[in-house]
C-alpha cells in the first residue's frame, strides 16, 4: 500500500485507519479492540490475575489461620469455602469484564439501579491502594536496611531499652541481707551489688531485638493515633520509590504492566521454594511444620463455627474478588477468551500457594523456637508481626542472615507489587471508560497524576503515627464494604438481571455447555454463595471489636473517622440509585422498573461479538439513552427513550 496514503503509525483496512503508536500506545496493531487494547499474550492476563491474588496476605495470615484453626484439619473448611464462595464469585466477575469490556463502574449498564456498587468498589480499591503501598514502602526500607554484615536487628543495639532481651527478663528476686530476706527490684539488686537468692527470681518477658527495632527504629511508633509525631523521612522516601516503580510499570497500562507481572508474580514463588528447602535443612523445622499442618491437626475444630468463618472470609480476601480488579483486568481480554478455565487456574494457583508459603514459614519459625528453647506457639505472629517482627528475628539467627533477609524483603516487594498493579489498573480503567477520549491523550500524565495523588495521601501513613492509620484503613475499608459490593453484585447480576441470561452470555463467549455443566455455578450463584456471604456480613457485625494496635485502643475519634471512610464508600450505592431513578420516566413503579433493566447499549463491545441476541443494541462506546416501558392510550407496551446512563 502507498505509504504516503497509509503513513507506518497507521494500520489500513480499506478506508478506515486505526492509530496504533503515539497517543493510542497501549493499543496494538493485532489487538481485537481498538479502543481500548487487549493483552498482549493470554499468559500476561493469567500472571497478572495470579499477581493480583497472590499477595502479602498469603504470606503472613493463612499459614497464621492454618495454625490457629486446627493446622492440616482447616484445609478442609478452606476448600469447601472455596469452591462454596471464591470460585464463583471470581468466574462471575471475570466472565462479567470479559463480556462487556468495560471496567466495575460503566459494566454497570447491566443494571443501571446498582451503578453505585461499582462505585463503591473503585472507592475502596483507592483507599486500599494509599496503605498497601505504605507496606510495600516498609519492606523495601527493611530490604535496604538487610544490605550489612550483620543485620540491625540482630543484637540489642544503640536504639534499645532495658526491656530489650531474648531470654525472659529478672524484675524481682529476694535477697539476703543484715540476715533478713526481702522481696526486691532487680535493678536495686544491681545497684547495691548484692545476689539474688537461686530459684526466688521473678521473671517477666523481654522484648526481642526486631520487635524494638521495628517499633523504635523502623516506624518510630508514637504512643498512638493521638500523637501524630513528624514524617519519617526514609519512609517517606521509601513510599515515594514505592510509587516511582508502580508508575514505570503502569504508564502504558496492560501493555507495560503485562511485562513487567513476568517477573513480580513468577520470582515471589522462586524465593518461596528457596527459603523452604533452606528452612527444612535446619534443626527443629519438622516441629514447626508439625505445628502448622502435621501430627498437631485437630479435627474437632470444625465443630466450631468460628474455623468455618475464618475458612470463608480467608478465601473471600485472598481472592480478591468484588475489589474491582478482577472485572478490570478481565475487560482486556478477547471476547473468546476462556474465562471458565483461567478462574480455575488462578483460584486454584492462589490456595496452593497459601499453603505452599506456610510450609516455608513455618520451617524456619520451627528452627526459631528450637533455639530459644521455646514451644512454636510462643514464637508465631500474624499480620505485620510475623513479616516485621518474628520472620526477621528468624532470620538473623541464621547463619548468612543478611542475604536470606535480602530474599524475603524481596520477595515481599514484588508480592505486594503486583497487587498493587492490579489496583491502580482498576482506577485507571474506571477512568478510561468514562473519559476514554482523554485517556487516549492522557495516559501517561493521569496514571502518573494518580499515582502522585495518592502518594500524597499516603503521607499520613509514614508519620511516627502511620502504622495506626494503615491499621484503622485495613481495618475498616478492606472489611464490611467489600462484603456488601459482593453481595449486591451477586444479587444485582444473578437474581434481576437474570442468572440463566448471564449464563447465556457466558456461553457467547465460551461455547453452548450441556445443562449439567451450570448445574453446580446455578446452585451457588443463586442461593449457596449469596447465604454464605450474608452470613459472614453479619457474623462480622455481631463480633465486630473496636480496632487497636499494639494492644493500644484507638481514640473514640479515630473509631467514629474508619466508620465514615466505610460510609462514604457506601453511600453511593443508595445516591446513585436515587439519581437513576429520577433520571428514569414514568411514575415511580415505571422507573425502578427500567432501572432495573439493562441498558440499551449493555452487550459486548465489539458489533462483531453481538451476535442475534444483541445485534438490535446501541453503539455500547456510545452513551446512548435506555430504554423504558410505557404503556400506550390503547393498553400495548411501547418503548420510549430516558436519560442518558
Amino acid at each position: 500500500m502507498d505509504k504516503l496514503k497509509c503513513p507506518s503509525f497507521f494500520k489500513c483496512r480499506g478506508k478506515e485507519k486505526v492509530t496504533v503508536s503515539s497517543e493510542n500506545f497501549h493499543v496494538g496493531e493485532n489487538d481485537e479492540n481498538q479502543d481500548r487494547g487487549n493483552w498482549s499474550k493470554k499468559s500476561d492476563y493469567l500472571l497478572s490475575m495470579v499477581g493480583y491474588a497472590v499477595g502479602l496476605g498469603n504470606v503472613w495470615r493463612f499459614p497464621y489461620l492454618t495454625y490457629n484453626n486446627g493446622g492440616g484439619a482447616f484445609l478442609i473448611p478452606y476448600a469447601i469455602m472455596l469452591a462454596l464462595a471464591g470460585l464463583p464469585l471470581f468466574f462471575l466477575e471475570c466472565s462479567l469484564g470479559q463480556f462487556a469490556s468495560l471496567g466495575p463502574v460503566s459494566v454497570w449498564k447491566i443494571l443501571p439501579l446498582f451503578q453505585g456498587v461499582g462505585i463503591t468498589m473503585v472507592l475502596i480499591s483507592i483507599f486500599v491502594t494509599i496503605y498497601y503501598n505504605v507496606i510495600i514502602a516498609y519492606s523495601l526500607y527493611y530490604l535496604f536496611a538487610s544490605f550489612q554484615s550483620e543485620l540491625p536487628w540482630k543484637t540489642c543495639s544503640y536504639w534499645a531499652d532495658q526491656n530489650c532481651s531474648r531470654s525472659p527478663i529478672v524484675t524481682h528476686c529476694n535477697v539476703s541481707t543484715i540476715g533478713v530476706i526481702i522481696h526486691v527490684n532487680k535493678s536495686w539488686v544491681d545497684a547495691n551489688n548484692l545476689t539474688c537468692i537461686n530459684g526466688s527470681e521473678v521473671y517477666q518477658p523481654g522484648q526481642l531485638p526486631s520487635e524494638q527495632y521495628w517499633n523504635k527504629v523502623a516506624l518510630q511508633r508514637s504512643s498512638g493515633l493521638d500523637e501524630t509525631g513528624e514524617i519519617v523521612w526514609y519512609l517517606a522516601l521509601c513510599l515515594l520509590l514505592a510509587w516511582l516503580i508502580v508508575g514505570a510499570a503502569l504508564f502504558k497500562g496492560i501493555k507495560s504492566s503485562g511485562k513487567v507481572v513476568y517477573f513480580t508474580a513468577i520470582f515471589p514463588y522462586l524465593v518461596l521454594l528457596i527459603l523452604l528447602i533452606r528452612g527444612a535443612t535446619l534443626e527443629g523445622a519438622s516441629k514447626g511444620i508439625s505445628y502448622y499442618i502435621g501430627a498437631q491437626s485437630n479435627f474437632t475444630k470444625l465443630m466450631e463455627a468460628e474455623v468455618w468463618k475464618d475458612a470463608a472470609t480467608q478465601i473471600f480476601y485472598s481472592l480478591s474478588v468484588a475489589w474491582g480488579g478482577l472485572v478490570a483486568l478481565s475487560s482486556y481480554n478477547k471476547f473468546n477468551n476462556n474465562c471458565y478455565s483461567d478462574a480455575i487456574v488462578v483460584c486454584l494457583t492462589n490456595c496452593l500457594t497459601s499453603v505452599f508459603a506456610g510450609f516455608a514459614i513455618f520451617s524456619i519459625l520451627g528452627h526459631m523456637a528450637h533455639i530459644s528453647g521455646q514451644e512454636v506457639s510462643q514464637v508465631v505472629k500474624s499480620g505485620f508481626d510475623l513479616a516485621f517482627i518474628a520472620y526477621p528475628e528468624a532470620l538473623a539467627q541464621l547463619p548468612g542472615g543478611p542475604f536470606w533477609s535480602i530474599l524475603f524483603f524481596f520477595m515481599l516487594l514484588t508480592l505486594g507489587l503486583d497487587s498493587q498493579f492490579a489496583s491502580i489498573e482498576t482506577i485507571t480503567t474506571t477512568i478510561q471508560d468514562l473519559f476514554p477520549k482523554v485517556m487516549k491523550k492522557m495516559r501517561v500524565p493521569i496514571t502518573l497524576g494518580c499515582c502522585l495523588v495518592l502518594f500524597l495521601l499516603g503521607l499520613v501513613c509514614v508519620t511516627q503515627a502511620g502504622i495506626y492509620w494503615v491499621n484503622l484503613i485495613d481495618h475498616f475499608c478492606a472489611g464490611w464494604g467489600i462484603l456488601i459490593a459482593a453481595i449486591l453484585e451477586i444479587v444485582g447480576v444473578i437474581w434481576i438481571y437474570g442468572g440463566n441470561r448471564f449464563i447465556k452470555d457466558i456461553e457467547m463467549m465460551i461455547g453452548a455447555k450441556r445443562w449439567i455443566f451450570w448445574l453446580w455455578w446455578r446452585a451457588c450463584w443463586f442461593a449457596i454463595t449469596p447465604v454464605l456471604l450474608i452470613a459472614i456480613f453479619i457474623w462480622s457485625l455481631v463480633k465486630f471489636d473496636r480496632p487497636d494496635y499494639g494492644k493500644i485502643p484507638y481514640p473514640d475519634w479515630g473509631v467514629a473517622l474508619g466508620w465514615c471512610m466505610i460510609i462514604f464508600c457506601i453511600i453511593w450505592i443508595p445516591i446513585m440509585a436515587i439519581i437513576k431513578i429520577i433520571q428514569a420516566k414514568g411514575n415511580i413503579f415505571q422507573r425502578i422498573v427500567s432501572c432495573c433493566r439493562p441498558a440499551s447499549n449493555w452487550g459486548p463491545y465489539l458489533e462483531r461479538h453481538r451476535g442475534e441476541r444483541y445485534k438490535d443494541m446501541a453503539d455500547p462506546k456510545k452513551e446512548t439513552d435506555h430504554e423504558i416501558p410505557t404503556i400506550s392510550g390503547s393498553g400495548k407496551p411501547e418503548t420510549r427513550i430516558s436519560s442518558n446512563f
